[in-house]
């Protein structure tokens, strides 16, 4: 088996004590090779960077993926801190990004495959639905030293099986909001002390999953795309004091977000923002705070920022 350059081996070494011996060098060459790879990372590419595509134990490195036994949390946990360690700042708020998506994959083993809205072929008038996996996966978003933009870089990744497949299980169907909470909890628990954000879409604003991050004892503070019909109050006022009856949970009722919008004495303020091809837009901001609050359900807290059409 080749011998890895001593430079690869002391990036790789946090995570040594989490295989056996066998297994940590075969995982090593998988690793560098689907690094290096240049189309597809699939077992066979990774094999064919360090030349062993076509050795004889060729079936022993698929083993390491549907055979031994490795802790896939532990692992994530270990490349967070390193990730952290080395690109974190000890004293600004960490910011990471969680979002789902579509593994394309329609054969007739795939047992825990759906179909889903394809982000790339839908439009706003046509929606293109596809068969595949859905993944949701966890990210750091950080600046690397020579890059002139933000990096995505994913440690945490869940499958989110399709409802279908719960079913034939017998088993309750849990949401990729779901996912997300559970992976949000590890993040919690693996960095208990640390500010944390989470940048996400429209599809996390749901009430639990927001209920959720804020109810830690560490809150997680979420940056996701409110609802345009969420019902918005301002906080409760003080009670008064010989006031009886029940504590009020909100005051006065606030605007929704479209009629801020659309109303002619919503305040915008010009903006300069970097576009994802570093390219500067001048927008229009408009912000506020509120609690968001449906009758029966504890309120979320929101600080909200609307952008001018």
């Amino acid at each position: 088996m080749p011998t890895l350059p001593a430079v690869i081996v002391t990036v790789l070494f946090p995570f040594e004590h989490l295989f056996d011996r066998r297994t940590w060098r075969k995982a090593q060459l998988l690793v560098v090779g689907a690094i290096l790879s240049s189309g597809k990372r699939t077992v066979s590419s990774a094999l064919s960077i360090p030349g062993i595509g076509q050795s004889g134990d060729f079936a022993v490195f698929h083993q390491v993926l549907n055979r031994a036994r490795w802790e896939p949390l532990q692992l994530s946990r270990a490349l967070l801190l390193l990730l952290v360690g080395r690109l974190g700042s000890s004293t600004e708020p960490l910011v990471f990004g969680i979002d789902e998506t579509v593994e394309r994959r329609w054969g007739r083993k795939i047992a825990a495959k759906g179909k889903y809205r394809d982000p790339v072929r839908s439009t706003d008038d046509q929606v293109v639905m596809t068969p595949g996996l859905q993944w949701v996966s966890l990210m750091l978003l950080t600046r690397i030293g020579w890059a002139s933009r933000h990096w995505a870089l994913p440690f945490l990744t869940a499958l989110a099986p399709s409802n279908r497949y719960d079913w034939l299980k017998g088993r309750r169907h849990k949401r990729f909001t779901d996912y997300a909470q559970q992976m949000l909890d590890c993040l919690r628990r693996w960095l208990p002390d640390r500010d944390l954000a989470v940048v996400c879409d429209g599809g996390y604003a749901k009430r639990d999953f927001l209920l959720h991050c804020q109810s830690m004892s560490k809150p997680i503070v979420v940056v996701t795309k409110l609802r345009k019909d969420a019902s918005l109050y301002q906080p409760a006022p003080p009670r008064r004091p010989g006031q009886t009856g029940r504590p009020r949970v909100v005051g006065a009722r606030l605007p929704s977000p479209t009629a801020v919008l659309d109303g002619p004495a919503t305040q915008w303020t010009p903006c300069r923002a970097t576009t994802s091809d570093g390219a500067d837009l001048m927008i229009e901001l408009a912000s506020g705070m509120a609690l968001w609050y449906r009758g029966g359900y504890p309120s979320v807290h929101a600080l909200g920022r609307g952008q001018a059409p």
